[in-house]
């Protein structure tokens, strides 16, 4: 499986001695690709505003933060269930 965010969200059940794999919804798939690529963004808009202007900038590392808890609960839920 050369997706590794499907794969990370793939459940596996053992029901009768067999493996059952059940594939995650394609738009679930989407939303968390998307929410990693803004995560990568925001981390490399933090690193140019702290080697440009040498200051801290709260703002985007609440919302870096927001989105690492909205990804991280995503994958423990989608594991839980």
């Amino acid at each position: 499986m050369t997706d590794w965010v499907k794969h990370a969200l793939t459940r596996r059940r053992v029901h009768r001695g067999r493996v059952m794999a059940e594939e995650p919804d394609s738009r679930l798939v989407y939303v968390v690709k998307f929410a990693l690529g803004m995560t990568a963004g925001l981390v490399a808009l933090e690193i140019a505003h702290l080697a440009v202007l040498r200051t801290w900038n709260s703002e985007v590392f609440a919302a870096i933060t927001g989105l690492m808890g909205t990804v991280t609960g995503i994958f423990v839920g989608q594991k839980a269930q």
